[in-house]
């Protein structure tokens, strides 16, 4: 017999949904504008501010399992994983700004280190608010549907954020003018405390129960690595749905990774205008507002899986398009950059819709306790999917001969031009690239085998 799902309070929603601000914002500003940051402004070449990013976001998957498998531990003996989440949401407005409060005229060596120090502790931060939030869903909502409510919401509220930074935060760099520096320390400044302000409201979901009886004991750092990712390297065997769930989505961040950080790009040396990033964040994103909903729709009639398999192809065949950017580049690539709009607002509402799923399903056969582990495996792959996505692309602009440019006044404007080989590697990086990859994750989500039967006929 199905038993009768709880209510899923719209406060629950709006607390969980708001914390996609902060996540959205945090996923999105950095992956649009630190590599060009590095290359643009201060003078690091294109494989180096490759490193400088990717070195951090491997820190990212260092950590992730070991903070899944201490949230859980935490909820045993606390009752909560709240406290782990204010931190987060605490420590990382400041960390944020930091990162770009590289002081003018510092040595590009100097940046290069300052960066990278500055976003590791950001990512740090960020970390210890995202994993947990993660794992929250299997909590708060039970069934199928209900989590797809509130991960639709959830999503709706990511998307907004994306428009909001992926727009603003470009937006706000330009208030100052000829002065990279102060614009790139404003924007920090302002996008910082907007993020840290989601996360922190959204920190007070997490409930709080009474605390397990459970002894845990002291172990050093490094048992408790070998622990934690012994924990994470099980969950991955022993849920095949997840495997499939994960490597889709890691592929499909390496696919958004690579666009993301190109677009600066793009807008400068294909469109030849450094502000129109913030109109093809205008036409991927305002699309995907109206859009979201409808993939909460699709997915109740064929399937969280189905729909998930129609989003992908929808983005990738729409990415495939704009490699006409080689021969005709014009404000005609708005519409292509709409119909990855859409695409994507599936690409992220369903799978997270379908993580809480693979949860149950996976503490119903193995027994709760393990959410927060499958909470940092999946952050660990969106990150790894994110931060490969900016290697890609530092790769491409390496090879085809990108010309990194300093904002420091005594530097010449003798880079201000870029050999034709650079403007085509941006464009395949935004198109050709990214629907491959896209098209390779449609592999492993086809071997995805949970179905909505297999959700409620446990409950």
């Amino acid at each position: 017999m199905i038993a009768t799902e709880p209510s899923l309070t719209r406060r629950t929603i709006a607390r969980y949904a708001i914390g996609s601000l902060g996540t959205g914002g945090f996923s999105t500003l950095p992956g649009l504008v630190l590599v060009y940051y590095l290359t643009d402004t201060l003078g690091v070449a294109a494989l180096v501010a490759g490193v400088v990013v990717t070195v951090a976001k491997i820190w990212d998957v260092v950590i992730d399992p070991v903070i899944g498998a201490r949230s859980d531990r935490m909820l045993a003996s606390r009752g909560s994983r709240r406290p782990m989440m204010i931190l987060g949401a605490i420590a990382l407005p400041v960390f944020f700004l930091v990162t770009f409060a590289v002081p003018l005229g510092t040595p590009v060596v100097a940046s290069a280190v300052w960066v990278l120090l500055a976003f590791v502790l950001t990512a740090t931060a960020f970390s210890l608010f995202q994993v947990p939030y993660i794992a929250l869903p299997a909590e708060l909502a039970s069934g199928y549907d209900q989590r797809t409510r509130l991960l639709t919401w959830r999503v709706v509220v990511l998307t907004f954020a994306i428009l909001l930074f992926g727009a603003g935060g470009p937006a706000l760099r330009s208030l100052g003018g000829d002065d990279k520096f102060s614009g790139y320390f404003l924007m920090a400044l302002v996008a910082g405390v907007v993020i840290g302000v989601g996360m922190l409201v959204s920190s007070f979901v997490a409930p709080r129960h009474a605390p397990g009886a459970v002894v845990l004991p002291k172990q050093g750092i490094l048992v408790t690595l070998r622990t934690n990712y012994a924990a994470g390297v099980r969950v991955l065997r022993e849920s095949q749905p997840f495997r499939a769930l994960l490597l889709a989505f890691l592929l499909q961040g390496l696919a958004t990774g690579v666009m993301l950080a190109g677009a600066n790009y793009v807008a400068t040396w294909v469109l030849h205008s450094e502000d129109a990033v913030t109109f093809l964040f205008v036409a991927l994103i305002g699309p995907a507002l109206i859009v979201t909903p409808l993939w909460g729709v699709v997915s109740r009639r064929i399937g969280k899986e189905s729909g998930f398999a129609a989003a992908s192809i929808l983005f990738g065949v729409a990415a495939l398009s704009m490699v006409v950017l080689l021969w005709a580049p014009g404000d005609w690539v708005y519409f292509p950059v709409a119909l990855v709009g859409a695409g994507y607002a599936g690409m992220q509402s369903l799978p997270m819709a379908m993580l809480p799923d693979v949860i149950s399903h996976d503490a119903a056969r193995n027994g709760a306790g393990r959410a927060g582990t499958f909470g940092g495996m999946w952050t660990a792959g969106e990150t790894t999917g994110m931060a490969l996505g900016a290697t890609v692309l530092t790769i491409v602009l390496a090879v085809t001969g990108y010309i990194a440019r300093s904002a420091t006044p005594a530097v010449t404007a003798a880079g201000e031009t870029q050999p034709a080989s650079a403007v085509a590697g941006i464009v395949l990086s935004f198109s050709l690239v990214p629907a491959v990859i896209v098209a390779l994750s449609l592999i492993p989500l086809f071997r995805y085998r949970l179905r909505k039967e297999d959700i409620d006929g446990r409950l």
